[in-house]
């Protein structure tokens, strides 16, 4: 059986951007498809149902928030992961394109193998041999709902940020396996290279503070561990 090439759509009004994104992802087997704006993306999304799209931010007649949101509002392609790709750096902007659905966040300009390492890392994580077939996870007090992204603990409903809930989710999945912090970062934060060490500790002390420091446990010298 031959495998069919991994589809990706980039969306941007630029047109050296659009080849030169084109030439790495065409470098790397992947079928590359293009567009200048949100509502062609939102068009093309619909006939060509994309693995994974690269979008813009700031572009004409549809900008990239809004064709997220809307691409992530039909059923038929919620599922559809989404990278955005801006020149803006701010956190406002970077919580602005997490609400409106997208699933990882580049600041341009682009690197190359930054980006063919991060598409690849979210294109693992939406493959059926990397997630489990269970999608709500009942483990005593905690109940992880995969599905709609949220966590429940005692009987209520907590508020988790996007990395903060992969996190707990990766390690859950296999409750008692020890992850590494390189397991942890190439799967989570897809090998980011501003990403380092801190940043898991951070995010597991987090984790934690709402859990009533229990679930998630520390082995010294290797990584974390999920006990329920």
């Amino acid at each position: 059986m031959i495998k069919k090439p991994t589809k990706i759509l980039v969306v941007d009004d630029e047109q050296d951007i659009l080849e030169l994104i084109r030439h790495a992802l065409n470098k790397e087997g992947f079928e590359v498809f293009v567009c200048a704006n949100g509502q062609q993306a939102v068009e093309k999304t619909k006939k060509i149902n994309p693995d994974l799209i690269l979008m813009d931010v700031m572009m004409p007649i549809m900008d990239g928030m809004e064709a997220c949101r809307q691409i992530k509002d039909a059923p038929e392609t919620s599922n559809i992961p989404v990278i955005f790709l801006t020149a803006r750096s701010e956190e406002f902007a970077e919580l602005a394109g997490f609400e409106a659905g997208a699933d990882d966040y580049i600041s341009k300009p682009i690197r190359a193998r930054v980006l063919i390492s991060r598409i690849k890392a979210i294109l693992r994580r939406q493959s059926p041999s990397q997630i489990e077939d269970v999608l709500k996870m009942e483990l005593g007090d905690l109940v992880i709902d995969r599905e709609r992204f949220n966590v429940g603990y005692k009987g209520q409903l907590l508020q988790f940020p996007r990395k903060e809930f992969e996190l707990l989710s990766f390690l859950a999945s296999k409750p008692g396996r020890v992850f590494s912090r390189d397991e942890i970062l190439e799967n989570v934060w897809g090998n980011e290279v501003l990403v380092v060490d801190r940043t898991i500790d951070v995010h597991v002390r987090k984790i934690r503070e709402k859990l009533d420091d229990k679930f998630i446990y520390t082995v010294k010298g290797v990584g974390y561990k999920f006990e329920s």
